[in-house]
């Protein structure tokens, strides 16, 4: 159960830390510049390192200034999708330069329906991607994280219905996860080590105390709901003879 706890709360901090890392972006000169960048606008490359191929035949692009940006930060690129009435504009790729430096950071490729497919993400400012995120029917479906910046990921993320549903970590930065997360309705509900990296669960800490709870916390809220439908009906019950004398005078 300790265990299991400490593992919660290394999941609230990195979710805080990535808050953070967030906030720091939107501010723009007290971010990380990638190299090549600047927190000055009236230095920014002219190279952004785009990451849509917005100079293809047949696309279109426009940018646009976010909050906070004293240029323009975002580019849309667009394409002409169907023929004659049904002819219509549609959005194929996002790119962002979140920390105001001048190089695009993070970029999202879309489909004919307009639904997000894919996102990559420079998070820490290297000027190299570590973060991959697909899409499933325009909801997150895996989020692929390199937290020790050696270029491949090391936690692996799964979504089910926009949960959370495991989550994955490689303790040992051999490529394998070694540590799995299982959630159910978006609560941990076990945590499996591979304590000799052989690939195989070895143990498992069970949250059987917290879920047992949740559930008689459950069980009591709709008992709850019950005794109150039941308390409502006899008071119905009850002033049904009063009404029927009133309606008689």
């Amino acid at each position: 159960m300790r265990k299991l706890e400490a593992v919660g709360a290394l999941v609230l901090t990195v979710t805080a830390v990535a808050a953070l890392a967030a906030c720091h972006g939107s501010k723009g000169p007290t971010a990380k510049s990638a190299p090549g960048g600047s927190t000055d606008p009236a230095n920014w490359p002219a190279d952004d390192r785009s990451m849509c191929d917005y100079k293809h035949p047949g696309l279109e692009s426009n940018e646009t200034a976010g909050p906070g940006a004293l240029k323009p930060n975002v580019r849309r690129v667009y394409r002409m999708e169907g023929e004659g009435d049904a002819r219509r504009k549609t959005l194929v790729c996002r790119e962002i330069d979140t920390n105001l430096d001048g190089i695009k950071d993070v970029v999202r490729s879309f489909n004919a329906k307009g639904e997000p497919v894919r996102e990559d993400a420079d998070t820490n400012y290297d000027g190299k991607i570590d973060s991959w995120s697909t899409f499933v029917g325009g909801r997150m479906s895996e989020e692929d994280i390199d937290t020790n910046h050696d270029g491949r990921p090391d936690q692996w993320k799964y979504y089910t219905d926009g949960q959370l549903s495991r989550w994955k970590r490689d303790r040992n930065n051999d490529g394998k996860p070694d540590v799995w997360e299982i959630y159910s309705g978006g609560h941990l509900e076990r945590v499996g080590y591979d304590d000799d990296y052989d690939g195989h669960v070895d143990r498992w800490d069970r949250d059987d105390e917290v879920r047992a709870n949740r559930e008689a916390a459950q069980e009591g809220s709709s008992a709850k709901d019950a005794g109150a439908d039941a308390a409502a009906a006899a008071a119905a019950t009850a002033s049904a003879p009063a009404a029927t004398a009133d309606a008689g005078h």
